[in-house]
């Protein structure tokens, strides 16, 4: 049953791995397209936009209909003071006020908007270089176990290859049976190792999937990912020191915004309609009437200094992550370099190695079919040259897992 299953699924690959490959940018567009994070992030500053123009709005002139309708008894002399309630009023007005306020503190509040919406278009950059990030360190890993598949398939279709030649060798007497059940245990322990990536490759493509928001459950062949080292900016030029600098404006922002709040505040407002207490001529109680408040702030307990203090605190605390991330960014860069070289190394070594070991396989195929090879020595040939190209594969993937961590600081 394992073989039957095993076959299907060779087959399966060799037919669609002509009718339908995607490559990592499918993945990229698609999860950027899916995520709604991204989309949040946009929505929100369209909802900052809509803020921006209600303060506009707020100063301009608001109108109010009030309708105050009362009657308040006297009742055998029991009732309000008639000084006080007039006995009943009534009155249908129509309100207009209209807050005066400076240039400059209207700009100043546009700006905390503004400055709120540049945060936001940072931070989704910064979440769309995270997200981007680990798409492609999901992709890299699917198509790590893809490339383990085809090579470990390739190494049993090279064990299936040899069986018969080595069965009709041990029917013959050449070798012994001991031999040719060595090399039938190792030949089922390879089968056994493609299922194991099969399935390793199943979970990675779901989780794939999964990040980049497609319903679709079928593994399909993947291409091979075109990642090369991206020239990275000097810190300051980063999208991720940008937050700094918005945060920065924005401290600035918040530290003007307090200084207006305790400027005067000057309310102009005026009313027309209908006003009477029903005590004399009531058709004649039509008027209207205008005003001016003023407020003035003079003393509040110091707040304002405490508010300034609290800004400059946050001021301290912005500059020191800003300072740590500098350097931080040199150190992790550095690091990750020194990572990318030691693994191109180890990759060179094993390229090197992996030639003696096909020599070396080549060398026991011939003699194995002359019925001189010793199938001890046959399968650690074919044990040496697995480890050689598996240690290729797995460095090659760590290495474009280094490049896209090194690429993930390359956004401005």
């Amino acid at each position: 049953m394992k073989k039957i299953s095993l076959l299907f699924f060779i087959l399966f690959f060799q037919l669609v791995v002509f009718s339908q490959e995607r490559s990592l940018d499918y993945y990229i567009e698609a999860g950027i397209e899916n995520s709604p994070l991204l989309k949040d992030l946009k929505n929100q500053q369209r909802s900052n936009l809509i803020d921006s123009m209600r303060i506009l709005a707020g100063y301009l002139p608001q109108v109010n209909g009030i309708s105050s309708n009362s009657y308040a008894p006297t009742i055998g002399g029991w009732g309000y003071d008639g000084a006080i309630t007039n006995g009943s009023n009534f009155s249908q007005l129509l309100t207009v006020s209209k807050q005066l306020v400076s240039k400059e503190n209207l700009k100043n509040q546009h700006d905390a908007i503004q400055l709120l919406n540049e945060s936001l278009k940072t931070f989704g950059k910064i979440s769309e270089q995270d997200l981007r990030k680990t798409i492609i360190a999901q992709y890299i890993s699917a198509y790590g176990n893809y490339q383990q598949y085809n090579f470990n398939k390739e190494v049993l279709q090279l064990f299936k290859k040899e069986q018969n030649i080595l069965k009709n060798l041990t029917e013959k007497g050449t070798y012994r049976q001991t031999d040719y059940l060595s090399f039938l245990v190792t030949m089922q322990q390879q089968e056994i190792l493609i299922s194991q990536i099969r399935n390793n490759f199943q979970n990675d493509f779901s989780s794939l999937n999964y990040l980049c928001g497609i319903n679709d459950t079928a593994a399909i062949p993947l291409k091979k990912p075109e990642i090369y080292l991206s020239v990275l900016p000097s810190a300051e030029n980063s999208i991720f020191y940008q937050q700094f600098l918005n945060d920065s404006l924005k401290l600035r922002n918040s530290d003007a915004l307090i200084e207006y709040r305790y400027k005067p505040k000057v309310n102009l407002y005026g009313d027309g309609g209908y006003l009477t207490s029903f005590s004399a001529e009531a058709y004649k109680n039509f008027g209207f009437s205008i005003g001016v408040n003023i407020v003035v702030p003079i003393y509040d307990g110091k707040q304002k200094k405490m508010q300034h203090d609290k800004i400059g605190i946050a001021e301290q605390s912005r500059e020191q992550y800003r300072d740590y991330f500098k350097t931080q960014y040199s150190q992790q860069i550095a690091q990750l370099f020194q990572q990318l070289h030691a693994t191109e190394q180890l990759i060179q070594q094993s390229t090197s190695q992996i030639k003696y070991a096909e020599t070396l396989i080549e060398a026991n195929q011939k003699l194995l079919e002359t019925g001189d090879a010793h199938m001890a020595d046959y399968i650690l040939a074919i044990g040496n040259y697995m480890n050689a190209k598996n240690t290729i594969t797995l460095n090659s993937i760590n290495q474009l897992q280094i490049i896209n961590q090194i690429n993930y600081w390359n956004r401005k």
